[in-house]
């Protein structure tokens, strides 16, 4: 579903990610893991079009996000970090104009948008302009909006912040349900209980350069998470 190929990235004299190799199969998901500054929102950003990177390619489902930005982008969404949605728009008419960038039918958005909205108790609010919402909301309405034309690939970059328990939990249901139906999810994070418990694999990065990868029972072994972590960090 994903595959990237020895992409490397510099600024100026440094380079934020190095030669990184990592391959994402359909039904997985797969952590991001490492430190502020590590390369994560780098390479998650070049996944999405959004960066152009120095060498290297990345496919998604056999395509170059380079050469077919365009096809790649139609089945894949990404939510960055900090979600700079149109404040002067309100929820739905956000959510509408999504629907319309990606041709999705008036009755398929409707449900959709129901269906997510209700999940994450945000349908009372989608008439109040984006500029009233807490950063939370603003979280939540961009989880829908990445859902609403079901894509193959969703990229994330540290979707659980802002979340409550109850949003962050059906958030946890949402991404099983998308790898349960053949796609796959690549996405960072600091909440290292959280990948330890939901990545079916999980890849760390230190200075941009790729550390550990595999199955979370090959990269932790006995050992949590965590502990894996933090030895690596003092290496």
């Amino acid at each position: 579903m994903l595959k990237i190929n020895g992409i490397t990235k510099n600024y100026d004299e440094k380079k934020a990610v190095d030669n990184l190799y990592l391959h994402i199969q359909p039904g997985e998901i797969y952590g991001f893991i490492g430190h502020n500054g590590a390369g994560k929102t780098t390479t998650l950003k070049s996944i999405a079009g959004i960066l152009k990177f120095d060498s290297g390619e990345i496919l998604i489902d056999g395509m170059s996000i380079v050469d077919s930005p365009i096809e790649c982008k139609k089945i894949m969404a990404y939510i960055p970090d900090n979600p700079d949605l149109y404040d002067f728009m309100t929820g739905i008419k956000y959510l509408n104009f999504v629907a319309d960038i990606f041709g999705i039918s008036s009755e398929d958005r409707s449900q959709r948008i129901r269906k997510y909205a209700d999940t994450f108790g945000l349908t009372a609010d989608l008439a109040q302009p984006i500029a009233t919402y807490s950063h939370g909301m603003k979280q939540k309405l961009a989880i829908i909006s990445a859902w609403i034309h079901e894509p193959k690939l969703i990229i994330m970059d540290e979707p659980f912040v802002g979340l409550d328990p109850k949003a962050a939990h059906e958030l946890k249901l949402m991404m099983r349900e998308v790898c349960d139906g053949g796609g796959a999810i690549f996405f960072s994070t600091h909440v290292l209980e959280v990948a330890e418990k939901l990545c079916d694999k999980v890849a760390i990065i230190k200075d941009g350069v790729l550390v550990r990868s595999g199955t979370m029972e090959e990269v932790k072994g006995d050992d949590s998470l965590e502990e894996v972590f933090l030895d690596l960090e003092a290496e």
